[in-house]
């Protein structure tokens, strides 16, 4: 059996597209013979980032990280994030000249944009260097792959998303006793999820916020009509899909958008920028309307057939996505392209 060690910086309790990603092909692998152990941050102290309390910080030296990684058996080393364990991971395969695969979830110099002045030029420069050092860069969507590819970024790989069909189902559907038609947000409450700009639109019947973050107090006071209703996962998180008439994705810097399967395996139709992400996802399949007047694309998707959601979300499963992921990982291995030489500025 392959054994892939993943060092990763996210993990739970937080509860985001990657950490999902990452538990639903560590499942799905056992099927193609392989098997995943993960490096996390639950393996250190930990402290709260300081723009969002709810994200843990490792404090994962190199050396402890190193100590860690000389103490199992693995064939593989896949580095999904770039914090400190990342960080230290990457050290580790550039000194000891281990092959090693990343992966880009975030669009981080998009989000530190909107919370500082750190133009996005630096922080594209540090990521380039960052995974430009390993076999390959497995990225989501063709859009960011495209995008990345015209910044500098080398060897990079297709890897998809899935969702369980049987948990995120219509026949989830409850009854809600709220005005209609319902309008749905799900996701993180944070600046650069664009959720302003939901809450803005003068839209007829309800709209219903699902997740928390840092946004969510200023949120729920500058937007009183809407109604909050917390973090909801899993099953709770199924029923509010099935029982809303739109999802509203108002996000410009996501990478996929894992949210837009599950409401679509939902049977939920789709409101969204057309922007990357949603460009990918929804495309033209007629499943959701992607327009720059968010306004007008809720109410068109209002038209959409539950059942035209649904047969489009059953494209997308964990068993592709891991597929695609361990292909990825021979793939590299077997193709020695890594560059396994550290880059200006992120040596020690």
């Amino acid at each position: 059996m392959t054994r892939i060690l993943v060092a990763t910086d996210a993990w739970k309790p937080q509860i985001n597209g990657v950490v999902r990603s990452l538990e639903s092909v560590a499942r799905a692998l056992y099927e193609f013979g392989a098997e995943i152990e993960f490096l996390t941050p639950q393996d250190f102290t930990t402290i709260p980032l300081p723009t969002d309390h709810e994200i843990r910080l490792a404090l994962a030296s190199c050396r402890s990280v190193e100590k860690r990684l000389d103490g199992v058996a693995i064939d593989h080393i896949h580095i999904a994030t770039e914090g400190p364990i990342g960080f230290a991971a990457r050290r580790y395969c550039l000194r000891m000249k281990r092959p090693f695969t990343t992966s880009y979830h975030t669009r981080f110099p998009e989000y530190i944009a909107t919370r500082t002045r750190i133009p996005e030029s630096v922080t594209y420069a540090f990521l380039r260097r960052f995974h430009n050092a390993g076999c390959g860069v497995m990225v989501s969507t063709a859009s960011i792959a495209d995008d990345l590819n015209k910044r500098g970024f080398q060897r990079l790989m297709h890897w998809s998303r899935g969702v369980d069909h049987r948990q995120f189902t219509p026949a989830k559907a409850e009854a809600f006793d709220l005005p209609r038609p319902i309008f749905l947000y799900a996701g993180r409450l944070a600046p650069e999820k664009n959720v302003e700009a939901f809450l803005e639109l003068d839209l007829p019947g309800s709209k219903v916020v699902v997740g928390d973050g840092p946004s969510r107090r200023a949120l729920q006071a500058a937007y009183p009509e809407a109604h909050f209703l917390g973090t909801k996962t899993g099953d709770a998180l199924a029923v509010q899909y099935a029982s809303a008439d739109v999802f509203v994705f108002p996000s410009r810097t996501d990478t996929f958008g894992m949210v837009l399967i599950e409401a679509l395996a939902c049977g939920l139709p789709v409101a969204a920028l057309p922007v990357p992400g949603p460009l990918d996802v929804i495309g033209t399949s007629g499943v959701g309307v992607l327009d720059f007047d968010l306004r007008a694309a809720c109410l068109a998707a209002l038209d959409i057939p539950r059942e035209k959601a649904r047969a489009h979300a059953l494209t997308f499963t964990w068993a592709n996505s891991a597929r695609q992921f361990l292909d990825n990982i021979l793939l590299a291995k077997s193709a020695d392209q890594c560059c396994l030489t550290a880059s200006p500025g992120l040596s020690g």
